[in-house]
């Protein structure tokens, strides 16, 4: 048998295994910064990474109501209800409009969120659920009600929520308008969260004091804890959606709730590479994944990664890597030949 049409089943459970390994870091870092509400796909697969899953999503959860708990029985800490995502959508489903936090949470981009059909962005099981909803909703005048729903993230991470849901009257069934808001319960905590950014800032004092200061260079900018917590999104949001036609660094700063200047540059100090630098980097390497385990044509996998036309992907691509797409292509089939 040729061993390039026996490689795509192999190739793929490697990839799958990646991926859900990718899944588990996305899920631990989550985790580290604080966020407890995510949890990972659960799988069919009887194996330890699946184990992992499993106890990963139990602490999740447990460390979330232990918050919660805390937050009702004392009272000298109280609790904090935070809208993390909120949709209005039209007659049709269609979302017309989101707050900041709803993109950066599901790591997309607006532009991709914006008139999408809401059901996009939620599992298979909770699509179900929610049809059910939106038939009755469509059967009533007013309508109100609270539903669990699991979102997906562009990551593919799980975020199980209750909505709340309002529908808006218009002068026409058209005209009809329904809000959708997810709550997130937490205390303030305030003593963890300043330590946390306390040994954030002594990383970054650390990480300062390892490269050699230069007394005719200006001072460095002193990153702050939510500084580097909106980086670290973009990044998420970057990594997640390579193949899209990428918006303009003010643009993109402004989704992140930051500016322009300090998404460069704490780019470029937490990453150690420019926004867009870091967009190719990383299309080219995924590029070079696909060429090497699929049977997609160049011009495809151009596409696929978010180049305009094949010549300029060869291009890029060689100026990276040093040989051509086709020659990687070539070797690869000579290999398994």
């Amino acid at each position: 048998m040729n061993k390039h049409f026996a490689r795509p089943y192999t190739d793929t459970v490697s990839t799958t295994k990646k991926h859900r390994v990718q899944q588990i870091n996305k899920m631990l870092l989550e985790m580290a910064t604080g966020n407890f509400f995510y949890r990972l796909e659960r799988s069919a697969k009887n194996d330890h990474l699946e184990a992992i899953s499993i106890s990963l999503n139990m602490l999740a959860e447990e460390i979330q109501e232990a918050m919660l708990h805390d937050g009702y029985v004392n009272s000298n800490d109280a609790l904090v209800e935070i809208i993390q995502m909120s949709f209005i959508i039209d007659h049709k489903g269609i979302i017309k409009t989101a707050n900041q936090q709803s993109c950066n949470i599901l790591s997309i981009l607006h532009v991709d969120l914006i008139e999408h059909p809401f059901e996009n962005f939620l599992t298979e099981t909770s699509q179900l659920e929610w049809q059910k909803v939106w038939n009755k909703l469509n059967q009533k005048t007013l309508y109100d009600t609270n539903i669990k729903l699991e979102f997906k993230t562009q990551g593919s991470l799980i975020i199980p929520k209750t909505c709340y849901i309002t529908t808006f009257l218009g002068k026409t069934n058209e005209h009809r308008q329904t809000l959708i808001t997810a709550i997130h319960h937490s205390r303030s905590h305030e003593q963890l969260d300043q330590n946390l950014k306390r040994h954030i800032q002594e990383a970054l004092v650390k990480n300062d004091s390892t490269h050699h200061t230069d007394a005719n260079k200006k001072p460095k900018i002193k990153l702050s804890f939510e500084d580097i917590r909106k980086i670290r999104t973009a990044h998420d949001i970057i990594i997640n959606n390579l193949e899209k036609d990428f918006p303009s660094l003010k643009t993109f700063a402004l989704q992140i709730g930051t500016n322009e200047f300090k998404l460069k540059y704490g780019f470029k100090e937490l990453y150690g590479i420019s926004v867009y630098r870091f967009l190719i980097q990383e299309r080219l390497r995924k590029s070079k994944m696909m060429i090497q385990y699929t049977n997609q044509s160049l011009k495809t996998i151009a596409q696929m990664i978010g180049f305009k036309s094949i010549a300029h992907f060869s291009r890029t691509f060689k100026k990276q890597y040093g040989y051509a797409p086709s020659a990687l292509r070539k070797k690869t089939l000579e290999q398994d030949s």
